[in-house]
């Protein structure tokens, strides 16, 4: 509901100054309508007036600017019309949420009452809170290659995963390290990261690759690329890659950097 108390006072800011303008252009706009008459061959313009017959008087091809002037006229009048009834349904509608939501009703009752309430709509921390606590049986592979620790209190297999899983803690960011996804075929794989994006309470998976030196290594992740897009997983939709090499180590600061845009701008 934040994002959308944001997206109408953006959209109450772009209709007081469109509105603005628009009263504005009015003022030097002239008093007629414009009609147009279509032929085989060409258009006609006539300017109607009250003191004009209803068909109008004819406007030459040479004086087109009038014409636009009338023609802008039309629009003024409609889009005058409908966006000051927009902004006016916009505000009501603002002030009534600044005021609280649906949602707010289960949050504001006590932590007593709320375990005894199943509520109707759940507010997007709740649904993450939830969504955090679930439990599930983690990679069986090799748990004792898991010797990083994470602020979070978990056990990961690389330096670059412990800092991934604490840049993720301290922006805030829901995920689960790895959590098991069955594929297509029914194959379960481990995704490094399964991020909630709360926004839309879609999933997101982030794969690190952090050996890609290593020619073999290599061959696997395109390998694992191909069954993410078979599985209907696919790069900038709902999976996001993270890298390094001897050469190039982790980019610490533009991976915050697309973090953030990604989940919480």
């Amino acid at each position: 509901m934040d994002k959308l108390i944001q997206l109408m006072e953006q959209r109450i800011v772009t209709l007081q100054r469109a509105i603005k303008f628009a009263e504005k252009d009015k003022r030097t706009l002239p008093e007629g309508r414009l009609r147009i008459s279509k032929s085989r061959k060409q258009m006609r313009y006539f300017e109607v007036t009250d003191d004009t017959p209803s068909k109008g008087k004819y406007i030459s091809m040479n004086n087109m600017k009038y014409v636009r002037n009338l023609a802008q006229k039309m629009y003024n009048e409609l889009f005058l019309k409908r966006a000051k009834k927009e902004l006016s349904k916009i505000e009501e509608l603002l002030t009534y949420a600044r005021k609280g939501t649906a949602e707010s009703i289960f949050t504001n009752l006590s932590s007593e009452r709320q375990k005894l309430v199943t509520p109707y709509i759940i507010t997007d921390d709740l649904y993450a809170m939830k969504w955090q606590s679930q439990s599930f049986q983690s990679n069986p592979y090799m748990p004792e290659n898991k010797k990083y620790d994470t602020i979070r209190g978990e056990k990961v297999r690389s330096k670059s995963e412990a800092i991934l899983a604490d840049m993720l803690y301290n922006l805030g960011i829901p995920y689960h390290y790895e959590k098991p996804l069955v594929m297509g075929r029914g194959v379960v794989r481990y995704p490094d990261f399964t991020i909630l994006n709360t926004k839309n309470r879609e999933e997101i998976y982030l794969e690190h690759l952090g050996l890609l030196d290593d020619e073999e290594y290599r061959r696997g992740c395109l390998n694992k690329l191909d069954e993410y897009r078979k599985s209907g997983i696919f790069p900038g939709k709902n999976l996001i890659f993270t890298y390094e090499t001897s050469d190039n180590p982790l980019d610490i600061k533009g991976i915050k950097g697309m973090l953030k845009e990604l989940f919480i701008d």
